[in-house]
């Protein structure tokens, strides 16, 4: 992994005024975290906007994590400048609310997934990420045939190329009101009776504590249903820290303990310094 130096982030003026906006962008490239590696851990993009992504990038190197999450394929290659990848990549996988339950969208899904999922082979990423869409007066049982037949249809390009198609789970009760693929359950049903070892789920463990709770008992019976985790704390989608409810280092020792080698994202939205409190809960994770 190349070393980022103080000297070489501040050189262009984009990055000075990003360091001068972030006051641990500095301190958090000073130097390079070892990390245990029984957690490879990456973080979400999205909820660093204000930081570049070639500077998210860097500082994400130092702290020992593995990659970004959630890149659109024009940026896909950015991580690897820093010795990363990108974990998981948007590849036109749908949208929240419209996606594979709707048959009207598979050829959509399907064609973008042909154009898309080449780019993130060559690029290492390892993810493409995907939806159910909502309800919308749809049965789940309907919803998941639905959903099954699209997985069925791109399965094969995802296999051609040696990268995963992760389903996510969201929840319906707070921040995605009506969407169908809400438990695990469900989830694990569509993916396997697709039967794809490059067809998995996205356990996004803020969603699922809030749908479901049971969280170590879930992931340790549906490990190899599993592809991707996203962290996030218990109520607010924020810090992993003592203001929320969810165990994290627990949670992390199941996954390690699992034999899991996929990656760990943090998608929690920081609500002070961004680049400390996500050193914060990498350290935490790192069991």
């Amino acid at each position: 992994m190349p070393r980022i130096t103080r000297r070489a982030l501040l050189k262009s003026s984009v990055a000075g005024v990003a360091a001068a906006q972030i006051p641990s962008l500095v301190g958090a490239l000073s130097a390079s975290v070892p990390r245990k590696g029984r957690i490879r851990q990456s973080v979400s993009r999205w909820c660093y906007q204000k930081i570049p992504l070639d500077q998210l990038s860097a500082a994400a190197a130092q702290m020992g994590l593995r990659g970004v999450d959630l890149l659109q394929p024009e940026e896909y290659d950015v991580p690897r400048r820093y010795g990363l990848i990108c974990t998981m990549a948007y590849a036109g996988g749908g949208e929240i609310k419209s996606a594979l339950n709707r048959t009207e969208n598979h050829a959509a899904i399907e064609q973008a997934f042909r154009t898309n999922i080449p780019k993130a082979a060559a690029a290492q990423v390892p993810n493409v990420i995907t939806f159910s869409g909502n309800r919308a007066g749809m049965s789940d049982d309907e919803g998941a045939r639905n959903t099954i037949t699209g997985l069925n249809r791109v399965k094969k390009i995802a296999e051609d190329h040696g990268v995963t198609i992760c389903l996510e789970l969201l929840n319906s009760k707070n921040n995605h009101p009506d969407y169908m693929c809400d438990h695990t359950t469900w989830g694990v049903r569509v993916v396997q009776e697709v039967n794809s070892p490059n067809v998995k789920l996205l356990y996004d463990i803020y969603h699922m504590q809030i749908m479901e709770g049971d969280l170590i008992d879930t992931i340790r019976n549906n490990i190899q249903w599993l592809g991707h985790f996203h962290t996030g704390g218990v109520p607010g989608r924020h810090e992993l820290d003592g203001t929320q409810e969810v165990q994290w280092d627990g949670v992390m020792r199941a996954i390690a303990d699992s034999g899991f080698k996929g990656y760990v994202a943090h998608e929690f939205v920081p609500t002070g310094d961004p680049l400390v409190s996500l050193r914060k809960a990498v350290d935490l994770c790192d069991v």
